[in-house]
């Protein structure tokens, strides 16, 4: 997977390749999937969620570039499979998840992984975490319609976020800076398509309405 898909589509970050030779995909898959879970797609986990393609998780990592000292903020859990890679780069990741199935299920498979500094909370990912904030980095894994204030606000500067950003089906995306002064930048990486991010700073849940 790192040879093939990965270091070929332009992953050249060597602490983003070896993260993902020691995270092991298949712990985070259905057990159905487990011949697919190398594959460079993302799959179903249940609830309508998805564990994203190897290559996103590794695009969004390599833009992030978080330090070993660094805090990162992850919205969507998931399975947990990004919050382990994103763990073995920095210090702390703060992860949110909002299905309560999906947030035992990661906190689960971490602690049988022995990874200690990634924590799960159950919560609505659009908020952030601000009782941990300021953070270097922030990884979203959902679409959002446009850049949730409160994750911006929770950034610390010189910090970085990657987001995507668009509507229920088509989205773009984008790595944003926050410079010590100034609007923040932002940069396209890539057109993907990822599950909606849901709460009060993005989309609507269907099964409220």
């Amino acid at each position: 997977m790192v040879k093939d898909q990965l270091r070929r589509r332009g992953i050249r970050n060597e602490r983003v390749l070896e993260a993902f030779r020691t995270a092991p995909r298949e712990k985070f898959v259905a057990p159905e999937d487990q011949e697919r879970a190398h594959d460079d797609e993302p799959l179903k986990i249940g609830y309508g969620q998805t564990i994203s393609q190897p290559y996103i998780v590794a695009l969004t990592c390599q833009a992030l570039d978080p330090a070993p000292s660094d805090c990162v903020l992850e919205i969507g859990a998931g399975s947990g499979y990004e919050t382990a890679i994103l763990a073995s780069l920095c210090r702390k990741v703060v992860s949110i998840e909002r299905v309560p199935e999906l947030c035992d299920s990661a906190r689960r498979r971490l602690g049988e992984l022995g990874i200690t500094n990634a924590q799960v909370l159950l919560s609505d990912g659009t908020l952030g975490a601000p009782d941990f904030a300021p953070f270097d980095a922030i990884a979203v894994t959902a679409a959002a319609p446009d850049l949730p204030v409160p994750l911006a606000g929770q950034l610390r500067a010189n910090g970085r976020m990657v987001i995507p950003i668009g509507n229920r089906v088509v989205q773009e995306l984008f790595l944003y800076r926050k410079p010590p002064d100034g609007p923040m930048s932002r940069e396209k990486l890539c057109d993907c398509r990822f599950v909606s991010l849901i709460g009060r700073h993005g989309f609507p849940d269907p099964a409220a309405s």
